[in-house]
């Protein structure tokens, strides 16, 4: 199915959304936020980050949600670049989020299931290295929790195929442009949103009922 016209053209639009779409001054990189006194930080690559972003933030406890990159070699990598597959970048999300409202496992199995851990270097139409699944772990009791998260979701059979999720230590996070934040809420209109970030927004949704905001909870 990966090979069929439509995902052809879901894959095209993802790397050429950059043309066309943003406003003036949108194509600027956007600012990472300070930690606030009480917040901690979890960074996660699962696909298209537009989706991640969305799924995220709906959580209770989430607080804010900066789209860009991580795990490559690139010093302030631009969107064009990361599409490129040489900066060794993958879309990431990194999430801003109270610990005492929402912990990291819950944030982490959130992440397993807003998208499809299974997929190898693609996520549905979107395919290389930068739409890998991975999780930048900050300690050892994250990369922990990770590891453990895999091994009961594997054992589970919620997937049909094992994890494979990369579990790595957090270096650096890059912030993405302005016009990639919010930007399932922006543009709602969008085929690709529609059909691609839709579904695995739903999906979570779905499986973390008990923990979105009241706004979700429909």
């Amino acid at each position: 199915m990966k090979n069929s016209i439509l995902y052809i053209l879901f894959s095209l639009v993802v790397c050429s959304c950059a043309s066309g779409q943003e406003a003036p001054g949108d194509n600027q990189i956007a600012k990472i936020p300070a930690v606030k006194p009480g917040q901690a930080v979890a960074t996660f690559a699962g696909g298209c980050f537009w989706a991640m972003s969305e799924a995220m933030s709906e959580l209770r406890g989430v607080d804010q949600v900066i789209a860009g990159f991580a795990g490559g070699t690139t010093k302030n990598p631009t969107y064009e670049e990361v599409c490129t597959r040489t900066t060794g970048h993958a879309e990431t999300v990194q999430v801003y989020y109270d610990p005492k409202v929402i912990s990291y496992e819950k944030l982490a199995e959130a992440f397993f299931y807003a998208h499809n851990p299974t997929e190898l270097n693609y996520q549905g139409p979107d395919e290389g290295t930068d739409y890998r699944s991975a999780a930048f772990y900050r300690t050892p009791e994250e990369k922990a929790i990770l590891l453990d998260l895999i091994k009961k979701i594997n054992a589970s059979k919620h997937y049909n195929a094992p994890i494979v999720t990369q579990v790595v230590p957090f270096t650096v996070f890059y912030a993405a442009e302005k016009y990639h934040q919010g930007y399932y809420k922006l543009h709602p209109e969008s085929g690709y949103i529609q059909a691609v970030s839709v579904p695995k927004v739903m999906k979570m949704r779905q499986m973390e009922k008990a923990y979105l905001k009241p706004e979700f909870q429909k």
